[in-house]
């Protein structure tokens, strides 16, 4: 179990920092200028989310994960860009939803 969430951390960084772009970090923030980017913004946030999405479903080897990761990492990112909160508390989420996809699909819940 330990494992598999250290994956999903490991997963999660890999998709929030080096896989995406500084177009998809800035893009999918609804309120900046969204001629500058070429699409509106959701088309960003949804394609950053899916790949969120796309890591934890592989990691766990569950569609439903997935999904779920999608929903939340979807909710947690449009957050952070509504300043609603920062960074840290951003990451401190995403960790957390880690854990609970783990807890779930590895039936210790």
């Amino acid at each position: 179990m330990i494992q598999t969430f250290l994956a999903l951390v490991a997963g999660h960084f890999a998709a929030d920092f080096p896989l995406q772009s500084d177009a998809i970090a800035t893009g999918k923030n609804r309120n900046l200028d969204p001629a500058k980017f070429g699409v509106p913004w959701y088309y960003w946030l949804i394609s950053h989310a899916a790949t969120q999405g796309l890591m934890a479903g592989f990691i766990l080897q569950n569609f439903y994960a997935g999904m779920i990761e999608f929903v939340c990492h979807f909710i947690i990112d449009f957050c952070k860009c509504e300043k609603i909160f920062g960074i840290h508390v951003d990451q401190i989420l995403h960790i957390i939803c880690k854990l609970v996809l783990v807890l779930i699909f590895s039936g210790k819940a």
